[in-house]
């Protein structure tokens, strides 16, 4: 049954029950759902996919393609809900997601599962903007906390159930059931959906969609992001990665001429004139580079240096995790309650950066219980600015321009963490190098057959680091027969001084995740402003946003909205 959506020119959903408002609110955290498993269960089912399919030159584009189209469609499906409706893109989202999650499951090789992944990804750029958005129609910023919490939750739910699942299925079912299990759970959240969530469309929408930026817009996202995944078998000067990030940047800057100029902007320059929008937007790409640094580095070194499989690698992250749900919930509520967002926010990213400064003396004989405790302190820095930066971003723009300021803070966070993870893997690469001879004699090593084991390209120790958990065999294994009787008494200390230059390097990581965490403090501090939230939703909300528009000086794009003060609050 369809639900009147209220006046033709209100744009929002508020006028549904509060039964129907908790029905959607389950079916876009389903949505949700799905698109944070998939980034973490498919990583787990590589190797068995790679003996299946083969292809093994080809499978970091698994991993790639779906990265790229998820994160160019973003500010696409953000816009066009805004011009047409959150209810057709996101049903169309999510049924292309499904579509490419049974497509992939069916791949019979790696070139088959690539271009697959790569439409399951188109659909999965709907997932995240467009249910923030919802969440946006739904209840009014004063309101959302309490509700936005539950999308961190989400988060740390699929982070830990992606690899136990997708490595249960694997082992127990078939790697092709990590995409099949999409299926009937996006089923649910599409019939749900069809049938509660109204169709609303922006009353003013002129529908002069800008093609010629968009297609700037994908040619200079493919080219950055293609550019920093090659980073990973190539040097930063080399064309495949340095030459394309700087095509890359020369057309974002085309982009932004472009946009200037546009009747119907993807991403309307205008937003960045509010200080607090463009301090959310700087800050949250700041904050992922910290995160992002810890969500994929932690489970490495835990399958390394604790011998941790990559399924249950992620019960070993829970503390990370359950501090992250327990701030995340917690924050949303006292936004609502308070409605202070600004010292929130700021006391998370000192938590933060404090949790992140303790994981950066991470040790190989670091006790357990103490890294736990290290992680819970980050966990519960990180769950702020999950969900509280898009109540900040949703109150400080007018409801016309909610989803494209929403899937712009969700673009540039998926950013963010592709290029901190780049970055970051080059500092962890070069402390790795370069520390492994060094803790090899700090471990008591004979300098002599340091020099001779491991060689000027510290190339059969970094191989060693490779091989992962059975490293005493893989040291054996390497060692030139008229060596191997002299190296096995001291092959604990070698195990050792490797598992502790792993543990530097990482942590170097993570101090660097310290200072872009300090950086976004400095942000929020210095720009943000403590807007109050509006309580006003609806019809009643737009016409306030445009009663202020009406009231400013012209100007390019679209100008900021204060919200129901006259003046806003500054602190």
């Amino acid at each position: 049954m369809e639900h009147d959506a209220g006046p033709s020119h209100g744009f929002g959903a508020m006028d549904l029950s509060h039964r129907a408002k908790m029905e959607i609110l389950f079916a876009i955290l389903l949505g949700l759902f799905l698109g944070a498993l998939d980034q973490t269960i498919v990583a787990v089912a590589l190797p068995r996919i790679v003996t299946d399919l083969g292809g093994q030159t080809l499978l970091t584009w698994t991993i790639t393609i779906y990265l790229l189209t998820s994160t160019i469609t973003v500010p696409f499906y953000g816009k066009l809900s805004d011009l047409y409706g959150r209810k057709p893109m996101l049903m169309i989202g999510i049924t292309v997601f499904l579509i490419g999650s049974a497509l992939s499951g069916l791949s019979q090789n790696m070139t088959q599962l690539i271009i697959f992944r790569g439409i399951q990804g188109l659909g999965a750029g709907a997932l995240f903007p467009i249910s923030l958005a919802v969440i946006g129609d739904l209840f009014s910023p004063q309101e959302r906390g309490r509700y936005q919490g539950l999308f961190g939750a989400v988060f740390g739910i699929a982070a830990i159930l992606g690899p136990l699942l997708g490595g249960w299925l694997t082992e127990n079912a078939s790697w092709h059931w990590i995409f099949f299990i999409n299926i009937p759970i996006g089923i649910v959240a599409l019939a749900v959906i069809a049938r509660l969530l109204p169709t609303v469309k922006r009353p003013d929408a002129s529908h002069n969609f800008d093609y010629l930026g968009g297609a700037v817009f994908t040619v200079a996202v493919s080219a950055f992001l293609v550019g920093l995944t090659n980073k990973q078998t190539n040097d930063w000067g080399t064309v495949a990665v340095g030459g394309l990030i700087a095509v890359g940047l020369v057309l974002w800057v085309v982009f932004v001429f472009i946009e200037g100029r546009a009747k119907e902007p993807i991403v309307p320059l205008g937003l960045w004139k509010d200080r607090t929008y463009s301090a959310s937007i700087v800050a949250t790409f700041l904050v992922s580079v910290g995160f992002f640094g810890a969500a994929v580095f932690l489970p490495q070194w835990f399958q390394f240096v604790q011998g941790a499989t990559p399924t249950y690698s992620g019960l070993y992250t829970l503390a990370l995790l359950a501090g992250l749900i327990i701030s995340s919930v917690g924050s949303g509520i006292l936004v609502s309650r308070t409605g202070k967002y600004k010292p929130i926010i700021m006391a998370g990213l000192a938590v933060m950066a404090v949790g992140l400064f303790l994981m950066s003396n991470i040790r190989a004989d670091t006790p357990l219980p103490v890294l736990w405790v290290w992680m819970f302190i980050t966990g519960l820095g990180i769950g702020p600015t999950l969900g509280v930066f898009t109540i900040v971003v949703q109150n400080a723009v007018p409801v016309r321009a909610l989803g494209v300021a929403t899937s712009n803070l969700t673009f540039f966070r998926q950013i963010g963490g592709s290029v901190g993870l780049a970055a970051l893997g080059t500092v962890f690469a070069t402390k790795l190098s370069d520390g492994i001879p060094v803790q090899l004699v700090a471990a008591g090593v004979p300098r002599q057959m340091v020099d001779q084991f491991v060689g000027q390209d510290q190339g059969n120790a970094t191989n060693f680091v490779r091989v992962g958990v059975d490293l005493g065999a893989s040291i054996l294994a390497a060692v030139p027969a008229q060596f191997q009787e002299a190296v096995k008494p001291i092959i604990p200390n070698i195990v050792f001084g490797i598992h502790q230059a792993f543990s530097l390097a990482i942590g170097q990581v993570f101090l660097i995740g310290v200072g872009s965490t300090i950086g976004a403090l400095v942000v929020v501090t210095l720009f943000m402003r403590q807007i109050p939230l509006r309580k006003a939703v609806g019809r009643r909300e737009n016409l306030v946003a445009e009663a202020i528009e009406e009231s400013q000086a012209a100007g390019a794009g679209v100008p900021s909205d204060p919200g129901v003060m006259p003046e806003p609050a500054l602190d």
